[in-house]
């Protein structure tokens, strides 16, 4: 059966998924601009995490609710952080990410990441315990 809705292309998908992970980037440098109000850099610091991390709140392999973080709750935050960070430091931020994700990708730092959040939960646990 063929319907005649308009469908968004495969192009425009992907487009919209490099604004997504080019304002993570984006907010995580603006979070360390001094010109960044407190707020908006705890925020900033909290969404970039999440958003950046490979861990999700949701995991994947649960249908449908997997992928609402990703489409959902990310944008949601980004799109929170990005009105109150100032528009002069968004602009520089959004330079410095897309000069960033230009370069070649780091499987070393993806490493690091996740060894972060395996110490945090480890962490956690020996907290959890001793109580």
């Amino acid at each position: 059966m063929q319907t005649d809705l308009p469908m968004p292309s495969i192009s425009r998908l992907k487009e919209w998924a490099r604004r997504i992970k080019r304002d993570a980037v984006a907010v995580y440098f603006a979070a360390r601009d001094p010109r960044t109000p407190w707020m908006a850099r705890v925020l900033a610091v909290a969404v970039a995490a999440y958003a950046l991390s490979p861990i999700d709140l949701i995991p994947d392999f649960i249908p449908v609710l997997g992928y609402l973080d990703d489409v959902l709750i990310v944008p949601l935050g980004l799109w929170l952080v990005i009105r109150f960070i100032p528009p002069d430091v968004l602009k520089a931020s959004r330079e410095k990410a897309a000069a960033l994700l230009a370069r070649p990708h780091s499987y070393v730092a993806a490493a690091w990441i996740v060894g972060i959040w395996v110490a945090c939960i480890a962490a956690l646990a020996l907290w959890w315990q001793s109580r």
